[in-house]
């Protein structure tokens, strides 16, 4: 996704503890973890380079749904997701050059009402697992979504807007 802005970029794959504290709210949490990535990030590089690290999760009645663990977890999500409307929380941290800067992004996304079959159908296609929520909204998961209000990019991962205006204020600017 980061392709979209334009810029030169290299993928580094840090691996930090994804376990949300006793009393921390969802938010933090999101937070907490894409900070935590950048700064592994950062250990990996030059001086003065600046390092993006984001996390997005789903969250319903203050629950955080991560990645599903198997074809039955995944069909628990969906039917939680059933009919109902969950955040999406993406947070983005750039660190570079002594700073530190955070963007948040908050989208509301509504499921359709789901059976079954429906949930089984999508569930077996393999598109939920390795995605928080169990579903990709770039995916075959787009029709499971009546309505999303905020920003689509977000719900894939990296809300490209938030993120293009981080790297100008590090002095990166993507072309418009």
């Amino acid at each position: 996704m980061l392709q979209q802005l334009g810029v030169a970029f290299d993928v580094l794959d840090v691996d930090v503890p994804e376990q949300r504290a006793a009393g921390e709210t969802p938010l933090a949490y999101v937070s907490r973890v894409a900070r935590d990535k950048a700064a592994a990030g950062a250990l990996r590089v030059n001086q003065g380079d600046v390092v993006l690290g984001a996390d997005t999760e789903v969250v319903l009645d203050d629950e955080v749904f991560g990645k599903p663990r198997d074809a039955a977890d995944a069909a628990a999500m969906l039917r939680r997701l059933s009919g109902r409307t969950h955040a999406v929380i993406s947070t983005v941290w750039a660190l570079g050059a002594g700073r530190e800067e955070c963007a948040v992004c908050v989208s509301q996304v509504r499921f359709a009402a789901l059976d079954e079959n429906d949930i089984a159908v999508y569930v077996a296609t393999g598109e939920p697992f390795g995605k928080a929520g169990a579903y990709a909204i770039q995916g075959r998961g787009a029709v499971l979504i009546e309505h999303l209000e905020g920003s689509y990019s977000g719900v894939m991962g990296l809300p490209l807007f938030e993120t293009g205006r981080l790297l100008r204020g590090f002095g990166i600017n993507p072309p418009a």
